[in-house]
């Protein structure tokens, strides 16, 4: 449909109408189809954090579950201190040797290396560490520094293998946000005779800085809820202890593991150790969502 302006000029505007016919029973049926999926993907998550919740939250709590260890003679007293501590414990060692390297490789991939051969190496190596499987990555750090070196099973040693689960998911998201930086900034600073790495320093880090902080959240929270590595390279230990060279320690994947394997899963320790573990991995996605949400408001979208 159009029409003519006072000027002279030909507006023309559309008629919008709603599907009908087959057009519409295509959408009804492709829309029945996407809540059923939603739904379907939705229901294991309500129905794990129900159980988790029910059966969990009486431990949760009670005072002693939040500063006792499980060395008491009383179940009724025992807490998680010890693996709440210990969780806390492996995943900082983890961050601290992971999020330096993640870090250093992105700048490297996309600050000096960018179309290079070796930057598509790289990423071709981070690509395939992002696929290798928790208990692979254990197997590997026991074999190296238990049977190859002579050393022992300690936190250190489960902390080595979640590095490498750690590293490719903090690389890439750090990668993603460096890239994000417009050349304009790093134009600008090169233009005034800034130095390549104070151009990255001084601008390109603290710009996506927020990007890169949730990146190592979302990698924290990954880690943080691990089992393999620690079932392999950790011995369960009921008392409290923070010296992470020792191969007894516990963390909250432990206590479930080694209630598992005593045939007592179904306990309320059990499931107060799942839901403060998964308390704690939600808190850490919670800070990431904030963090990403401020990146956004920085960023004007």
């Amino acid at each position: 449909m159009s029409s003519t302006s006072d000027n002279g000029s030909v507006i023309t505007s559309l008629e919008l109408t709603k599907p009908s016919g087959p057009r519409l029973a295509r959408n009804g049926c492709v829309s029945v189809f996407m809540v059923f999926a939603t739904v379907l993907a939705v229901a294991p998550l309500v129905w794990v954090l129900w159980s988790a919740i029910s059966k969990g939250i009486g431990s949760m709590l009670r005072a002693s579950w939040w500063t006792n260890a499980m060395d008491s003679a009383d179940q009724a007293k025992w807490g998680a201190l010890h693996a709440i501590v210990g969780t806390i414990q492996i995943g900082l060692i983890t961050a601290v040797i992971s999020v330096p390297i993640a870090l250093l490789t992105a700048i490297y991939l996309v600050e000096y290396a960018r179309g290079t051969k070796m930057a598509r190496i790289v990423s071709f190596a981070v690509d395939v560490l992002t696929g290798v499987p928790s208990i692979v990555a254990a197997l590997f750090i026991f074999a190296l520094v238990v049977t190859t070196f002579g050393g022992h099973q300690s936190a250190w040693a489960a902390s080595l293998a979640l590095v490498i689960l750690m590293v490719p998911t903090v690389l890439r998201s750090t990668e993603e946000m460096l890239k994000l930086v417009p050349d304009s900034l790093r134009e600008a600073s090169f233009a005034l005779g800034i130095t390549k790495w104070r151009t990255i320093v001084s601008v390109v880090l603290p710009t996506s800085i927020s990007g890169i902080a949730t990146g190592i959240m979302l990698g924290l929270a990954r880690v943080m809820g691990e089992t393999a590595p620690l079932i392999v390279l950790l011995q369960f230990n009921q008392y409290f202890t923070v010296n992470p060279n020792t191969p007894t320690f516990a963390t909250l994947p432990t206590i479930i593991s080694n209630a598992y394997t005593q045939g007592s899963a179904d306990t309320p320790t059990v499931w107060g150790a799942a839901l403060t573990l998964i308390v704690l991995v939600m808190g850490l996605n919670i800070i990431a969502k904030s963090i990403s949400r401020r990146y956004l408001r920085r960023m004007g979208k």
